[in-house]
């Protein structure tokens, strides 16, 4: 299926390694020219390179969207923008009982006021073109929290808020913005989290009986294992594409059915 994403232009933020990376590379199989956004010049120029390797067409930009400042900076290196995939966030799981009030403005800076930068940047120019797309990486703790980390899981809740109030901002414009929600994801930090729990637990020796175990005891879902960073960005990519145009406002879970709810 053509996706229809050639000559358009996409920034995916916090792009230098796992779910990230797997958009941004993903979106530049598409045909899209990709902007890989980081912190760290070399892991976010690596991704760059690796995509170009493969007959992309890709550019690294560094910031920290934290920051107006930061922010500017990356618009600026960016140019152009036709998909804004709104990904960069942090999470430390830790409880209530080690949550600070000054921990939880930081990650509301990181993980949803980095995004409205990037949206006040980028969606103006969309309007005036007609077409754009604004992609939201929330998660189903968003309208499903657990016991730990509270900040983290109520700055997924604002991410998912705020879409669809754009949603409707946009209407008529031919700019669209969704969520796409995933649950727990194979990245290498999710991996070492799952070793860890594995070896208080008794789970294992192998990867394979650990993720098993996981998938049942620790993340619960219907499939019986964690999803891989290439389904949701597959997600994204539909979104992003032309097929996607009467999409808005819409959440898009990818979690293995850990969320059960008919709405």
């Amino acid at each position: 299926m053509d996706m229809g994403l050639n000559g358009r232009r996409a920034l995916v933020t916090g792009s230098s390694a796992g779910l990230g990376r797997a958009i941004a590379e993903s979106l530049a199989a598409e045909g899209a020219s990709v902007v890989v956004h980081g912190r760290d010049a070399d892991r976010t120029e690596d991704v760059a390179a690796g995509i170009r390797a493969c007959g992309g067409d890709a550019k690294a930009v560094v910031g920290d969207l934290a920051t107006d400042a930061g922010a500017d900076v990356v618009a600026a290196a960016a140019g152009d923008i036709d998909i804004l995939v709104n990904n960069a966030g942090t999470y430390d799981g830790l409880p209530w009982s080690k949550v600070t009030t000054d921990l939880w403005a930081q990650i509301y800076q990181t993980n949803v006021v980095s995004g409205v930068r990037m949206i006040e940047r980028f969606v103006p120019a969309m309007r005036e073109r007609g077409w754009g797309r604004v992609i939201q990486i929330g998660g189903g703790l968003a309208i499903q929290p657990s016991t730990d980390q509270p900040h983290y899981q109520a700055s997924l809740a604002a991410r998912h808020n705020l879409t669809v109030s754009l949603a409707r901002d946009l209407a008529g414009t031919g700019v669209t913005a969704n969520i796409v929600a995933p649950g727990a994801i194979l990245t290498e930090p999710v991996r070492e989290m799952a070793t860890e729990v594995a070896a208080a637990n008794g789970w294992g020796p192998s990867w394979p009986d650990i993720e098993t175990a996981a998938a049942s005891a620790w993340f619960p879902n219907d499939i019986g294992r964690f999803g891989r960073p290439e389904e949701i960005a597959a997600a994204v990519v539909f979104l992003a594409s032309t097929h996607a145009g009467y999409i808005s406002g819409t959440d898009i879970r990818v979690d293995g059915g850990t969320v059960r709810s008919v709405a």
